[in-house]
């Protein structure tokens, strides 16, 4: 006789199981080793009576050797299911044991355990509750250099790790936040992305990125204007690096339709220079802080190199 093992995932909603679940749960005498298994109350309002029962994977193994037993597995019960397989192997007529998933994480599912983990530390932890945006700036910018900084150097086993410390601070700042949580800032930027992709979510034909590219700057400048913000510049962060600044203010004022001719000769002595390097750059289609850090690296490696060299 069958031993089936039924689990579920703790990121989906109790009660949503699966066709085969539910047949299973219905096949034997049904067993559970939690007594607040979230899962209780809703096989209780469909009629499936669950035994909770003190783990023992010898005794489970036995009783499978009799008859169909379905054991309700819960979030800890991994290194008991491993103790009932060895049990079981160890039987003169072993029980087939059957695993069915009740329930499956579906894509993103782990920023959930995030969620409840910050929770957890912003009630707990003495220096996460007394963090606040301000406090927490500091960390945002220094893990999205580190995110670059793997990009750049190719390390992209270390960017998994990198983009999870960019993802705390967001989940951070929300936690900390008293006007929105986690599913507005979510929320928000689901309604944004598909309102700026017409030609996904909606009935827009673009034949080329250059084409997405200019409607995603006249539903931008729509936007703009139904908010009363006529500037162009509106929402440029004026603290990012002068090159990367320089450069958003003049794609930004091109984009516009300012001409061409107001970024020339702009400032004086070597910001004049720079300022038009950055035009120049932009023109050209290049990123004039990326082109900048290139030359910065290569640099650096040079120097080592001679360091080494003559050490």
């Amino acid at each position: 006789m069958p031993l089936i093992v039924v689990t579920t995932s703790p990121r989906v909603a109790p009660g949503m199981l699966s066709h085969h679940a539910w047949q299973a749960l219905r096949s034997g005498r049904v067993l559970t080793g939690s007594e607040d298994h979230p899962q209780l109350p809703y096989l209780a309002e469909a009629g499936v009576e669950v035994a909770v029962v003190t783990p023992d994977h010898r005794a489970l193994a036995r009783e499978a050797v009799g008859g169909t037993v379905v054991w309700l597995a819960g979030a800890d019960d991994e290194e008991f299911m491993r103790g009932v397989g060895m049990a079981a192997m160890a039987l003169e007529d072993p029980p087939v044991i059957e695993v069915v998933p009740g329930s499956y994480d579906l894509p993103g599912a782990r920023v959930l355990d995030l969620v409840a983990v910050m929770e957890r530390l912003r009630t707990e932890c003495p220096w996460d509750r007394k963090q606040t945006h301000e406090t927490l700036v500091p960390y945002l910018l220094e893990e999205a250099y580190e995110v670059q900084e793997t990009v750049e150097q190719g390390d992209y086993a270390a960017l998994r790790e990198e983009l999870g410390d960019v993802l705390l601070q967001v989940v951070f700042h929300a936690r900390v936040a008293e006007g929105f949580d986690v599913d507005d800032v979510a929320e928000g930027i689901v309604e944004k992305l598909v309102r700026r992709h017409p030609h996904v979510f909606g009935s827009v034909r673009v034949e080329n990125a250059e084409e997405v590219n200019a409607n995603w700057d006249a539903i931008k400048a729509a936007e703009r204007a139904a908010k009363g913000q006529d500037s162009p510049f509106e929402g440029v962060p004026m603290g990012q690096p002068a090159l990367s600044l320089a450069a958003q203010l003049v794609r930004r004022a091109e984009s516009s339709g300012a001409p061409e001719g107001l970024a020339h000769a702009v400032g004086q002595g070597v910001a004049r220079e720079l300022f038009d390097l950055v035009r120049r750059a932009q023109a050209a289609g290049l990123d004039p802080e990326a082109e900048l850090r290139a030359a910065a690296r290569a640099y650096r490696a040079r120097v080592e190199a001679w360091e080494t060299r003559d050490s």
